[in-house]
């Protein structure tokens, strides 16, 4: 373990440049004393490192030295294989990058890796696309992504839902976020950070004007709050439904998974009948006559009373369509 750890330091400080004690520890998971220690065993054994004094310090590598410690293990050329998903890399112009980097990647590896590798690309495929639907048309991802590398404003024409649909907005482009086999950008606009779908870009301009990305912006953890609050913002009402058990245990299947997971942990215990009352999530009474729709018979609303009319009325209007013959072709 203290050998690994070693290694992990010696990359760390490759990759990174200079880094604190404290920065290294807790990288590693280890406690700042033992950094000082693993710091001093390396000094010890001729490593070229440094330490900086000072608010801004810490511990650096000499300028031109370069660990030859960088030999791969089985997974971990595997897992690099596994990494490089041949769609997403094309979308952003790196298809051809991806394939040389592999090739470099192949002809480095001793033979019993490079088989090993050969064998998982026959025995995986990574796809990222969603189920259900059409890949998204993005013709202007690469120039987005050009823009972000450089830290190039953009300034775009966008297609939204609200009206004016379409509106210009110059934005300051932080980062791309591959989700169900569609694109979105994560961009700065006056102070806020917002998310645009790729496709609905209809023209983009890359301006010469550079901007400084926050430092302490952090793309993945800002996604995950943004789904977060998207799901807070989009399910603003309840509704309470009688299921059968049956349709209980399938609605993972039938649901996207915030809105099963919550009725299926709102269910309390079977009623006479042997319905179990659950807890919807709903955006509106419109959305979640479609959703329950699904469910047929064995789904019943309890409240609130505005749902069971609607259903009511889908229900009868439905049955009148099909109490009349079909029509002559």
């Amino acid at each position: 373990m203290r050998a690994s750890r070693l290694l992990n330091i010696l990359l760390l400080l490759q990759a990174r440049g200079r880094m604190t004690a404290r920065q290294l520890a807790d990288e590693l998971e280890v406690s700042v004393r033992t950094m000082y220690r693993d710091i001093e065993s390396l000094a010890a054994a001729g490593v070229p490192l440094y330490g900086e004094p000072g608010h801004d310090g810490g511990y650096r590598l000499v300028d031109g030295y370069r660990t030859r410690l960088t030999g791969l293990t089985r997974q971990e050329a595997e897992a690099l294989w596994l990494a490089g998903l041949p769609g997403p890399a094309a979308d952003l112009g790196l298809g051809t990058v991806l394939a040389t980097a592999q090739l470099k990647l192949a002809a480095a590896l001793p033979d019993e890796l490079r088989e090993d590798t050969a064998r998982i690309r026959q025995r995986f495929h990574l796809d990222t696309s969603g189920w259900y639907a059409e890949a998204d048309s993005t013709p202007h991802l690469a120039a987005v992504s050009d823009a972000v590398w450089r830290q190039r404003r953009i300034r775009v024409r966008y297609r939204r839902w609200k009206a004016p649909q379409e509106v210009t907005r110059t934005l300051e482009p932080y980062g791309l976020v591959l989700k169900s086999g569609r694109w979105y950008l994560v961009a700065g606009r006056r102070e806020q950070v917002r998310t645009y779908r790729i496709s609905h870009i209809l023209r983009i301009q890359v301006l010469e004007e550079r901007f400084e990305r926050p430092a302490d912006f952090d793309l993945a953890a800002h996604w995950q709050s943004y789904l977060a609050d998207f799901d807070a913002r989009r399910h603003t009402g309840e509704a309470v439904v009688r299921l059968s058990p049956r349709i209980l245990n399938q609605l993972p299947d039938l649901w996207e998974p915030a809105v099963a997971r919550a009725a299926q942990d709102s269910a309390g215990p079977p009623d006479a009948d042997g319905r179990i009352q659950v807890v919807v999530p709903t955006e509106s009474i419109e959305h979640a006559v479609g959703m329950l729709l699904r469910l047929g018979a064995e789904a019943e609303v309890v409240a609130p009373a505005g749902l069971r009319a609607a259903m009511a009325q889908t229900i009868t209007a439905l049955a009148a369509v099909y109490r009349q013959p079909p029509a002559a072709p």
